[in-house]
């Protein structure tokens, strides 16, 4: 059977980084933790193992981003709705975003968002996330 659902990435980046994001142009990123918030209705387990995978084409804004990050834990939500844009209102709310980072087919101001760690679990948890077990995954 097939996962669907949201996910969120929870992602370290240890450097500062100017990052050219596709045809987006140039993102200057501070170091620190940022989430990003994503969804799945085809395949939920298989989108997360693509973001975990080191080598891929770059198709999205988080692939480019991920060249430079490390994602050190996943969480998602099982669900036959789209919620990721409910997922996003819901951390706009508390944390500073990336504009137009992931949200290039939809009209939110952006899928990703910069933080403290615990801040962003706080909010994960909040949110009624599952953590996706990264250890089967490997």
């Amino acid at each position: 059977m097939v996962m669907r659902g949201s996910y969120l990435l929870l992602i370290e980046l240890t450097t500062d980084a100017t990052i050219t994001i596709g045809k987006s142009g140039v993102v200057t990123f501070s170091k620190g933790f940022y989430v990003y918030v994503g969804s799945a209705l085809s395949g939920l387990e298989q989108r997360v193992h693509r973001h975990l995978r080191m080598k891929k084409k770059r198709h999205w804004h988080i692939d480019y981003l991920l060249q430079h990050a490390n994602i050190i834990d996943v969480f998602y939500k099982e669900s036959t709705t789209r919620d990721e844009c409910t997922l996003a209102r819901t951390f706009e709310e508390k944390f500073r975003s990336v504009p137009g980072f992931g949200c290039s087919d939809c009209s939110c101001r952006s899928h990703l968002f910069y933080g403290t760690k615990q801040e962003l679990l706080t909010v994960i948890e909040k949110v009624q996330m599952v953590p996706f077990t990264l250890e089967a995954n490997t």
